[in-house]
């Protein structure tokens, strides 16, 4: 039964031996002072809201184990505050208090997410032992799973590579905001990798579980984006023979990540900015909402603060998303990190084309000093995804475990002044440098023996006792024009 008053401040337990915090929400003062003195003589911090909007409010600042809901409020059922909590919280335990102790409510309750029901009055041993043991089930789940996220973010951000002291601050935030609900904002230039940022956030967070889904909102046409970002009805417009889904309700309970999110159009923007406000939209051609519990990462190489004030993009979408900002270094202010990087996609791809791999399944493949050095010096206007550009070609271009300088892209040569030049009449130039000379030398040899093995590449081969590959690799990066035979 309810107790009648508080219990004696003798026998309520210091705050510094909680066994945890409870939020109680119900509109009616007595029940509010009861639970608070049951609870707290069971050494139990106590919240308390007297109704379901400063529930809410106190939801959105505080952590708790546990949430006692009263079913008849005035100004929002509990049925109500249930579902707005469910959305935003799957976890926390929630139990229905109310005078109303009929068997349909109660299915109903526990079918919208409640973990348990009770109805006035009701028995308080019976009540203590029940949240005793949902507390303790809860936090123990709890414990599992921050373990092996601690455990993951501790030993590997699998395919984002880097210890320069920028990239380690990322990581960090990464690792710090991922465990929040917050939309994230992630700016840099293209291909510093902020596809790989998104979903390492997804990853380390509780919705891990869930789906990520990423829309690539510059290479959807403007006409179809609201479709499939919220889905439609069938009969929708021409064409829709069936029913679709959004990648909203797709990525429900997980992330949904928009790629160069400054691309998409004002009318669109405004529809994101209703989902990101109400968590809820309507499928085209549809008359019923969808609700969904979704975390919007967005990313953008663009300058949005300048876009807002050009009236291209929304302003208060603007500030929706950019609640936490990650800008991600170009490459060329993070150098330190280029050698890690080059020796991680050497192992992706000499996987990928099983060569120069040794007995235990590891690149051999290294760059010379030289061509290391070309790499160090280079600004890398495309960022990591032109580095790694560079490096799937050097894979599939090597002949040795030991890659050369003229293995390199021509961009690159010619920025460090190794391109082979010539002057009017076809001759190297006076300046040419030990590189361009011993070019030169290997085009004109290749040629020769072409020539003399009628251009049959397998012939010449055998003649400068090379293999096929190696010269035929040799013959794409000199660029020597293959004749027919006979020619």
């Amino acid at each position: 039964m309810i107790p009648e008053g508080p219990l004696p401040a003798d026998v309520i337990a210091p705050e510094t031996t909680s066994r945890g915090r409870v939020l109680v929400i119900d509109d009616e003062p007595d029940i509010r002072e009861s639970l608070e003195a049951l609870l707290a003589s069971e050494n139990y911090r106590v919240d308390l809201a007297f109704n379901a909007t400063e529930g809410l409010k106190k939801l959105e600042t505080s952590t708790y184990d546990l949430v006692l809901v009263d079913l008849m409020m005035p100004d929002k059922s509990g049925m109500e505050v249930l579902e707005e909590i469910r959305l935003r919280d799957r976890e926390t335990p929630l139990f229905m208090i109310t005078a109303y102790g009929s068997i349909e409510v109660a299915v109903e309750a526990l079918k919208r997410g409640a973990n348990d029901y009770f109805a006035k009055p009701w028995d308080n041993e019976k009540l203590l032992i029940e949240i005793e043991r949902m507390i303790s089930k809860h936090r123990l789940e709890r414990e599992n799973t921050e373990l092996k996220r601690a455990l993951k973010q501790r030993y590997s951000f699998p395919n984002i590579v880097g210890k320069s002291e920028r990239m380690m601050k990322i990581l960090d935030l990464v690792a710090q905001v991922a465990a929040s609900r917050a939309t994230i904002l992630i700016t840099g230039e293209t291909g510093t990798g902020k596809e790989l940022i998104a979903n390492a956030i997804h990853a380390y967070s509780a919705r891990s579980e869930h789906p990520f889904v990423p829309v690539h909102s510059g290479s959807v046409p403007p006409d179809l984006l609201e479709s499939a970002l919220f889905g439609h009805v069938k009969g929708a417009f021409t064409g829709a023979v069936a029913s679709r889904k959004g990648y909203f309700e797709i990525a429900n309970r997980g992330t949904i990540f928009f790629d160069e999110i400054g691309t998409i159009s004002l009318e669109t923007q405004t529809k994101l900015l209703r989902v990101i406000q109400e968590r809820e939209f309507m499928p085209l051609g549809s008359t019923e909402t969808i609700r969904v519990d979704v975390r919007i990462v967005a990313a953008t190489n663009a300058e949005l603060k300048r876009a807002v004030e050009e009236g291209k993009f929304r302003e208060d979408l603007y500030y929706r998303l950019n609640v936490i900002n990650l800008a991600l270094p170009p490459l060329r202010d993070r150098k330190e990190d280029i050698p890690a990087l080059v020796d991680h996609f050497f192992a992706k791809y000499c996987k990928e084309n099983e060569k120069y791999l040794d007995a235990s399944g590891r690149s051999e493949l290294r760059f010379e000093p030289e061509a290391m050095q070309i790499l160090m010096d280079h600004l890398w206007p495309g960022n990591v995804r032109e580095l790694e550009n560079v490096v799937e070609r050097a894979v599939v271009l090597a002949s040795q475990t030991s890659v050369p300088v003229d293995v390199l892209p021509e961009h690159l040569l010619e920025a460090k002044g190794l391109r082979i030049r010539r002057d009017e009449s076809g001759h190297l130039t006076a300046d040419a440098s030990l590189f361009e000379i011993v070019a030169d030398y290997e085009r004109r040899k290749i040629i020769e023996q072409l020539e003399t093995s009628d251009w049959s590449q397998t012939a010449a081969a055998e003649a400068l006792r090379v293999p096929l590959s190696t010269l035929n690799q040799k013959i794409k990066r000199l660029n020597i024009e293959i004749r027919k035979r006979g020619s």
